[in-house]
């Protein structure tokens, strides 16, 4: 198995080369605002207490604006496990990194597991595998979404829950109340995004948003609107240059109110992210 270190390093090259990705047209780099593929991203795996494995995905849509959905079926499905494993239906722009995670055995050995993503006419895959140097841990997934090291290597995730039920009814067009409670370790210490030319990722310090996970996400809106949990160097991005946290309430509740558009079954998110590490959790709703 490879040593940590060099795992870090080879992570952070990772890292180096996505945010490059990411920049925006001021980089030289032809842009397109729509029509554009996604990429599915093995992230890495992660061991768990009692043996079994969790595998990590996130993705990158070659969009700068265009929300994609794609539901579960042969456009985007993983096997051979199964064609839901919690994977988003509801796909926001640019990269967007530890998505979600699927469970494999004590036994999985040398299988493979491929998420298959087809888009505008065109299918991309992530193959994933227990391979030693894909083992991540938060130090690695902190390199990969800020320039984190040293006195900050002690930074825990943030603390995130749903108050109340976790699946709820709503019916369409009657705002729906949902609340979350999140904490953090106060690492690491906030300070705003920089310009990014730096290439050193976000702001820093706590942060927390709804968006939607599943479901048809553009007849969804949210009131206090929310800021953009994926970069954009434009604006309203915790990646704009300047952005930084709002100011946290006094009793770490974070209320939003959601109206739904149509019908449908929708998983709504909240992440909370210190500029480093990132909790999520989701609510079900069902919108008559």
């Amino acid at each position: 198995m490879l040593n940590g270190s060099i795992r870090t390093l080879m992570r952070a090259v990772v890292m180096a080369v996505l945010v490059v990705a990411a920049l925006d047209t001021s980089s030289g780099q032809e842009m397109f605002s729509r029509g554009q593929n996604i990429a599915p991203v093995f992230e890495g795996w992660e061991e768990n207490p009692d043996g079994t494995f969790d595998i990590v995905f996130g993705y990158f849509n070659r969009n700068v604006d265009e929300h994609v959905s794609i539901p579960v079926g042969p456009d985007n499905s993983l096997d051979p496990v199964g064609p839901d494993q919690g994977q988003p239906t509801y796909f926001l722009p640019r990269r967007n990194h530890f998505v979600f995670r699927v469970r494999v055995p004590k036994d999985f050995g040398k299988k493979e597991l491929v998420w298959t993503l087809t888009v505008h006419g065109k299918t991309e895959r992530a193959y994933a595998s227990l391979r030693p140097e894909y083992l991540i841990d938060d130090e690695i997934m902190m390199l990969n979404v800020a320039d984190i090291r040293g006195g900050e290597a002690g930074n825990q995730r943030p603390v995130v829950r749903v108050e109340g039920a976790t699946r709820r009814t709503a019916r369409v067009g009657e705002p729906l109340l949902l609340e979350a409670f999140a904490s953090d370790d106060g690492r690491p210490k906030p300070r705003p995004a920089p310009a990014p030319s730096s290439a050193v990722g976000s702001s820093l310090g706590l942060r927390v948003a709804w968006f939607v996970y599943r479901g048809p996400g553009e007849h969804v809106t949210f009131d206090p609107p929310q800021f953009k949990t994926y970069p954009d160097y434009r604006r309203d991005s915790p990646w704009t240059e300047g952005w930084k946290p709002p100011p946290l309430p006094p009793d770490g509740k974070f209320p939003v109110r959601a109206t739904f558009g149509v019908p449908g079954t929708y998983v709504v998110r909240v992440m909370a992210h210190d500029g480093g590490l990132s909790s999520t959790a989701d609510v079900t709703i069902t919108v008559d």
